[in-house]
């Protein structure tokens, strides 16, 4: 999925948004989801929670996006765009969508199945949702930024359909990525992270994790009480380091997703569908991109004039953002 806003310079937080100090530790910030159009005639509404002004990752976590429960065959339809120095991630709560990208892959997803893209030093993909079932679409887009070492290699796509999972007090695990109280995803990762879908009746829920990893919970569907705070579906609670807990009480069945990683340390520059480390090197791939160089490569089954055009670049010099 892409960042399709017109000035993504621009990060506008809800007044929701309350932080602790900037300090490694146990900390309790609410980030408010704000609405964005996803873009077209008939643009659906994502809520955004990452990147926002109060913070920028979540370990390697750099971008989390929900939508829906959003129905019709055509309600998410995203044309071809560029990626660099990302892995995308795509979960299904609901509905099914179809992914193509320049590396040759066509794969349609259903929820509980992940569609990871590594875009490495630059590849293109579109989406579009599909009637399926017929259950609305349903889901997350999340972005994990590739470290130093790994952001130039090959780009390349993995679909996986069968997940590690577990039911625990009435409820259900998946593993998405990296490792969970005793379960591993095979999704390839380059920093030490961890996702897990969390699918929790009413009660309390326990969650091990480490203590080394900053940890926070996204709420895609039900109602919750994280640390306190009382989530809307969309909003992200972080909840820092030095946990070797998270716990839940859940008001309503619901959905979330408990995100993680070791503190990211590299500054990054993003910008539009960019991860980099420069104003340089970004001013580089938009022009690639507009120039349709090969570095992108080509997305069959899209007309090439519905190739998501970059937008301008602000007058100004891009700054790295710091977690």
């Amino acid at each position: 999925m892409s960042n399709l806003e017109g000035d993504p310079t621009e990060t506008e937080v809800g007044g929701r948004a309350r932080s602790s100090a900037p300090t490694d530790g146990p900390q309790v910030q609410l980030l408010p989801a704000r609405e964005v159009p996803l873009g077209g005639p008939r643009a659906m509404l994502v809520r955004r929670s990452l990147p926002s002004r109060a913070r920028t990752t979540v370990g390697a976590w750099c971008f989390v996006d929900s939508y829906g429960p959003a129905a019709g065959a055509d309600v998410m339809v995203v044309p071809p765009h560029p990626h660099t120095g990302l892995q995308t991630v795509t979960w299904l709560v609901g509905g099914e969508a179809l992914h193509d990208d320049s590396v040759g892959s066509q794969v349609r997803i259903r929820p509980g199945q992940l569609n990871l893209m590594t875009s490495g030093h630059g590849i293109a993909h579109g989406e579009r949702s599909l009637a399926g079932d017929g259950a609305p679409l349903h889901g997350v887009q999340l972005w994990v930024a590739l470290p130093e070492a790994h952001r130039h290699q090959t780009p390349h796509f993995e679909h996986h359909a069968d997940l590690p999972r577990r039911e625990v007090d009435g409820g259900r695990r998946t593993v998405l990525l990296g490792s969970h109280d005793g379960m591993t995803s095979p999704a390839a990762t380059y920093s030490p992270i961890v996702g897990v879908e969390v699918r929790a009746g009413v009660g309390e829920v326990r969650l091990p994790v480490r203590a080394d990893f900053e940890h926070a919970v996204l709420l895609v569907s039900g109602r919750v009480e994280v640390a306190g705070e009382h989530p809307d579906p969309g909003d992200l609670v972080h909840l820092g380091t030095g946990r070797d807990e998270v716990g839940l009480s859940v008001v309503e069945p619901a959905v979330l997703l408990l995100l993680g990683g070791e503190p990211f340390g590299e500054e990054l520059v993003m910008w539009w569908n960019f991860v980099g480390r420069s104003h340089d090197e970004v001013v580089a791939a938009r022009e690639a991109w507009q120039d349709q160089d090969k570095r992108f490569g080509e997305v069959p089954g899209w007309a090439e004039d519905s190739w998501l055009r970059a937008p301008e670049l602000p007058n100004v010099r891009l700054r790295p953002r710091r977690r």
